[in-house]
């Protein structure tokens, strides 16, 4: 059957995740309550996509972007909800230091564990993963009309969300996302969700704070991207300050990872990577002696254009 006009229109839109870190928590701008990323319709009178992008957010949110790059383009046909317009989002990722948000502009900063608290791994499995996440996936998985549909059904878990002794990867928290989207255990997933919760034996758990739209899928897609940049380039020291102790940057990469790093490690391998000079200053660190300041040495970036700087985001204990 052919679509009739008002169906075969589309909208494209443009989505910014905009992550911003501290010593204790990655942080992402948000709008409508903390419910909505920053996004707007791309107009003729845009340059590019991404001058579009930069216009739009620091238009909305008084928020200068720093560093930008196009993350994913989302074009599925249910992916808003309502409307008879078919919408493609272009989402980028875009990293900055926080700075207060006007009031007036509705955009607030939120810790983006509060959208995936089964992703903070630093002290620990999460009880979220434990004891609603492990038990919710294996009872979905014995729904599978298959023998074969239930093995896949479990595997996937397992090595999601590191079952049955398989290692945790911090790279798949869309695929994460989207096995919960599946199973019907996240409010987006709509009709699959009601249908979980009338076959579940107990109420179906909250997790997460939801989005609207598939602003939480874009999100997750964004953190897989920047967990796996920070890697194999320098990308963090654009949340860093200028000036900064090594305790603040493990910090800060412990915080983006959800995982805890071996301190002398870490320390070894940033000093032989050269990412970082001393400043000559010195800060009294809570509970210690004064600890030396550095700052990025950013003629790595030109050193290191074709190898790239892997930073090492491994599970190690302190």
């Amino acid at each position: 059957m052919r679509e009739s006009a008002a169906e075969a229109t589309l909208a494209a839109e443009l989505i910014a995740v905009m992550v911003a870190a501290n010593a204790t928590a990655p942080r992402i701008l948000t709008v409508e309550d903390g419910r909505a990323l920053p996004s707007g319709p791309f107009a003729s009178s845009h340059r590019s996509l991404q001058s579009g992008l930069r216009a739009w957010v620091e238009e909305r949110t008084r928020h200068p972007l720093g560093y930008v790059e196009q993350l994913y383009t989302f074009a599925d046909r249910d992916r808003t909800s309502g409307g008879t317009r078919r919408a493609i989002s272009i989402s980028y990722l875009g990293l900055t230091r926080e700075a207060p948000a006007p009031p007036e502009t509705g955009a607030s900063w939120q810790d983006w564990y509060r959208y995936f608290p089964w992703e903070d791994r630093r002290e620990g499995e999460p009880a979220v993963s434990s004891s609603l996440i492990a038990p919710a996936l294996r009872a979905w998985a014995k729904t599978a009309p298959a023998p074969w549909a239930r093995r896949e059904r479990s595997e996937r878990a397992a090595i999601a969300f590191s079952l049955s002794g398989q290692a945790w990867n911090e790279e798949f928290s869309l695929q994460r996302y989207e096995l919960l989207y599946e199973a019907g255990l996240v409010p987006e997933a709509g009709a699959a969700a009601s249908a979980a919760r009338a076959h579940a034996t107990s109420p179906a758990p909250s997790l997460g704070t939801p989005m609207l739209h598939d602003h939480r899928r874009i999100l997750a897609t964004g953190i897989a991207r920047l967990r796996a940049k920070i890697k194999y380039r320098p990308v963090v020291f654009e949340l860093m300050p200028p000036a900064f102790t090594l305790l603040e940057l493990q910090l800060v990469v412990e915080a983006l990872a959800g995982m805890r790093l071996h301190k002398q490690n870490f320390r070894r391998l940033v000093a032989r990577q050269e990412l970082v000079e001393e400043t000559g200053a010195m800060i009294a660190e809570t509970g210690g002696r004064p600890a030396r300041l550095f700052r990025f040495r950013r003629a790595v970036l030109r050193e290191r254009a074709a190898s790239g700087t892997k930073l090492p985001l491994l599970a190690q204990p302190r």
